[in-house]
């Protein structure tokens, strides 16, 4: 990545709905150039989307949990797949350690999450779990930071 695609990144980062024109302002070139320098990203998964970044307490979402799975050996993939369908779940990670899998999701209260795990460990391949109510946000960043 050269100089001009990191300063077209960062601006992007700071806001994904400038236009090409400010874009190419702020970095001190053509429009034509960042428009062919973000289709040359987007083409080759650099950028994969761009979208909003929601509050979840706005829409419902009061209750943020990450969960740890033990997964029975040879089925992690098929597990995780199944995990992923459910829209609560915002990520999923393989993981060294004790556990396979760590889930992080947001629901709209107890019950929510109780559904939620009850689903889970109905799942023949996932053997155990345990759950942590995150309390409070120290940081969330979605973007990475060139």
């Amino acid at each position: 990545m050269n100089e001009v695609e990191l300063k077209i990144i960062r601006a992007l980062n700071e806001n994904s709905r400038k236009s090409f024109r400010e874009i190419a302002k702020e970095v001190k070139t053509s429009t034509p150039v960042v428009i062919n320098k973000i289709k040359k990203l987007e083409e080759i998964g650099a950028i994969k989307g761009y979208i909003p970044v929601l509050d979840p307490e706005y829409f419902g979402y009061t209750l943020m949990a990450v969960v740890a799975l033990r997964i029975s050996h040879g089925k992690l993939i098929e597990a995780q797949e199944k995990i992923a369908e459910d829209p609560h779940t915002l990520a999923i990670y393989d993981v060294t350690g004790e556990w396979d899998s760590i889930v992080i999701a947001h629901f709209k209260g107890r019950k929510d999450l109780n559904n939620f795990i009850k689903n889970i460990l109905v799942h023949n391949n996932v053997d155990r779990t345990v759950t942590h109510i995150v309390l409070n946000v120290v940081k969330d960043e979605r973007r990475l930071v060139v």
